[in-house]
């Protein structure tokens, strides 16, 4: 089971006018924006990647909103794994659960939480909380993470797993993302 001592939350390269095309577009975003929201209120940090700013364009305005003090890590590899600044930034977390969301669940998403899930760590994908162009390339992304050895989850699954009971001031922050 997640716990927020332990856990981190990699936002996969949510970018430009791809964000707009993948399948469900407008839930992943919404999905995203309560992942983030919900990470920071548990103080789980986030590591947030960007694949070729330059040719993909920005993170979504409203996810990188919710990040105002972080800056994203540029990468230009598929599997985040191979790019040297992503490792250093996850070795310094010590954090050995990794829950992952973002773009494409085939390519950069499948990649990264494979090779994660290679390196000994805890891998959860967050199957509202991915996508890519098309439901088929969704469903095949998923579907190969899980013969990784990565679980699927969801985002309400996560943050309940985060929060682990009601009552707390943590809790009535993370209520209104729930309803």
């Amino acid at each position: 089971m997640l716990s927020k001592e332990t856990s981190c939350l990699v936002l996969i390269d949510v970018q430009g006018k791809l964000a707009e095309m993948v399948h469900d577009s407008d839930v992943l975003v919404k999905n995203i924006e309560r992942l983030v929201q919900a990470a920071k209120i548990f103080d789980v940090p986030v590591v947030w990647l960007e694949q070729y700013p330059k040719g993909l364009g920005p993170t979504v305005a409203s996810i990188a909103a919710h990040l105002p003090n972080q800056t994203p890590i540029e990468k230009i590899e598929f599997d985040a794994c191979l790019n040297a600044e992503f490792m250093v930034r996850l070795n310094e977390l010590d954090r050995k659960q990794v829950v992952v969301c973002g773009i494409e669940a085939h390519i950069c998403v499948f990649q990264t939480a494979a090779h994660l899930k290679e390196l000994g760590y805890h891998v959860e994908a967050v199957v509202d909380a991915v996508s890519s162009r098309t439901a088929a390339n969704k469903a095949i992304g998923l579907d190969k993470m899980k013969a990784y050895g990565v679980l699927p989850t969801s985002t309400e699954s996560v943050i309940y797993e985060l929060m682990k009971k009601a009552g707390t001031p943590e809790f009535k922050q993370v209520l209104p993302l729930i309803k």
